[in-house]
């Protein structure tokens, strides 16, 4: 993905429903049909957070070009000129909704210029079903830590340190729900990832789930290394169907 130019392509729900999945396959028919070598063609969870009405949207790094409303008819374009030749397609371009001025690159969207993101950092960047790709931005490094060097009680310290909560109203300590687990009787103990999202509207844990499941994955073995839990589960409404 570094050395080349790479058009992502999001496949999360919202740019799905809007007929993603058929760009994506236009551009990898194009890729190949144009026998272009030196670029690649692939999917990642929401480019957007927030831009979904933008979808289906296509970002080509490591240029840093956000294309919105992309059609099956843009795909030979966006591959003989961008991937191509290296010529952005400006027709495709992000407009600022107040002036109406064409910003090319996600990173100068106003929308994203007061966002932090530390939990979806990965999301858009990666495809979330190609564990190499989390792997190369730092992924299981903190689990290789946790496993090689640190006891349970140590992990646990770091986490009270770390001032973690829970992200529902209650804001719970973490350290304390895992201290309290793993103080519990028993020899059989579990851990349970809950991304139900009861709450009308939210759809944080999805974002997660769809763009960045090895985050999860890496959080939940932590936990249960931690807690000294066995097994592991993780509950997602039926309504989540592409990640489940």
């Amino acid at each position: 993905m570094q050395n080349q130019r790479t058009a992502l392509v999001c496949q999360e729900t919202p740019c799905l429903s809007l007929g993603a999945n058929a760009v994506y396959e236009a551009l990898k028919a194009e890729l190949a049909k144009q026998g272009i070598t030196n670029a690649e063609v692939d999917f990642t969870g929401c480019h957007g957070h927030g831009l979904c009405e933008q979808g289906p949207s296509v970002v080509v790094e490591p240029d840093g070009i956000f294309y919105t409303r992309v059609q099956v008819e843009d795909a030979a374009e966006i591959i003989s000129a961008h991937l191509g030749e290296g010529k952005p397609v400006e027709r495709l371009f992000y407009r600022d909704p107040m002036t109406g001025k064409a910003v090319p690159h996600y990173s100068d969207i106003n929308f994203y210029l007061k966002q932090r993101r530390v939990i979806l950092r990965n999301c858009g960047q990666i495809n979330p079903e190609k564990i190499e790709h989390y792997i190369e931005r730092g992924g299981y490094r903190a689990l290789r830590k946790v496993l090689a060097i640190m006891t349970p009680e140590q992990v646990i310290a770091e986490i009270r340190r770390s001032g973690l909560r829970g992200r529902g109203g209650a804001g719970a300590s973490t350290a304390m729900k895992w201290q309290f687990c793993r103080d519990a009787p028993g020899p059989i103990k579990y851990v349970i990832c809950n991304a139900d999202e009861g709450d009308p509207g939210a759809f944080m844990d999805r974002s997660i789930l769809e763009a960045d499941p090895h985050a999860m994955l890496e959080g939940l073995t932590i936990c249960a290394y931690a807690v000294g839990a066995s097994y592991g589960y993780v509950y997602a409404r039926a309504e989540y169907p592409l990640w489940r």
